[in-house]
């Protein structure tokens, strides 16, 4: 089995110990190779550095291989360089390079910080996702959160709650939904997804008297496309979908906005939640969470949604 390719992210964020962390707990049973600046990694971390991916293949259960990445500076933990910057975001490139050559089998990303890459390096994306998207050519992708209670997909991301009725169109959720189709059919390995869509309003509208998007247009989209064969069900309550017994009957559920969508699943499972991008023509991960600098390099961040990212990444590799 290839490697699973692990970015280094901000180097003085948690993203190195977590993927020492994340390294120890799994290098028997999942091969993986770390890209970064070994000065980056946590003082005393066993590893070996290697010259090509290639020799990442094996597994390493007593060393962390490590496909070194020169940065400009070394890190100070809690505080970010902008002379790192611009190698933060072309190790993002060269994972992509790897897994596109067929080097490694999946990517596993560890958090960014934007403002950082902003200021050092005038990074030009609102964040990780839409970067891979552009490296991919600019190629449709949604984010979904995944745990094993739960895979939710948000239809709109980070935009205000005012924004949303006019950004969510039908074309948008056509597109939300056949990505998140396909995504479950060929790295997840479920040929008949049984997808949740929610309504937009209180109570999915409740017949108009909470809102009209349901009547107007969620409630023609998805019986066109339960025509098309999509296993469908919907538009329903937020409030009723997240139960044991409701999420029992889908797969995966579509919200329509980011809260929607992302304080069930960390709710349900807030530290082993991963995010995926789906709609990429790799397998992408990553932990749900962001660089914290406030405890970063104090050996107590938890590596469990890092874990999780790897373990994931590795299922769907094998499911594709």
């Amino acid at each position: 089995m290839k490697p699973v390719v692990l970015t280094c992210g901000e180097p003085a964020g948690i993203g190195p110990e977590i993927a020492a962390r994340a390294w120890a707990a799994l290098a028997d049973r999942i091969p993986m190779m770390w890209l970064g600046d070994p000065r980056h990694l946590p003082h005393g971390t066993p590893h070996r550095v290697i010259e090509t991916p290639q020799q990442a293949a094996a597994l390493s259960p007593d060393m962390l291989t490590v496909l070194p990445h020169t940065f400009a500076a070394p890190a100070t933990a809690g505080i970010a360089d902008p002379a790192n910057a611009q190698g933060v975001i072309d190790v993002i490139a060269r994972a992509v390079d790897l897994v596109c050559q067929g080097s490694a089998s999946a990517i596993c990303t560890a958090p960014i910080h934007k403002k950082a890459l902003k200021d050092g390096a005038g990074f030009g994306y609102p964040g990780h996702t839409e970067y891979l998207a552009a490296l991919a050519g600019r190629t449709d992708v949604v984010m979904m959160l995944a745990s094993d209670q739960l895979r939710v997909v948000p239809a709109t991301i980070h935009i205000a709650l005012s924004e949303v009725p006019a950004a969510l169109t039908p074309a948008l959720l056509r597109r939300t939904i056949e990505i998140t189709q396909t995504g479950l059919q060929t790295q997840f390995g479920i040929p008949a997804p049984r997808i949740a869509i929610s309504g937009l309003n209180p109570h999915a509208g409740e017949g108009g008297a909470m809102g009209v998007e349901e009547l107007a247009w969620i409630n023609t989209l998805v019986t066109t496309m339960q025509g098309e064969g999509y296993d469908l069900r919907g538009p329903l309550p937020a409030d009723t979908m997240f139960h044991a017994a409701a999420r029992a009957t889908y797969d995966a559920a579509i919200a329509m906005y980011h809260d929607q969508a992302l304080i069930p699943i960390k709710t349900l499972d807030f530290d082993k939640g991963v995010n995926v991008t789906l709609g990429l023509p790799f397998i992408r991960t990553s932990p749900d969470h962001g660089t914290a600098f406030d405890i970063a390099g104090k050996g107590i961040a938890n590596p469990s949604s890092m874990i999780e990212a790897i373990r994931m990444a590795h299922r769907m590799a094998t499911n594709s």
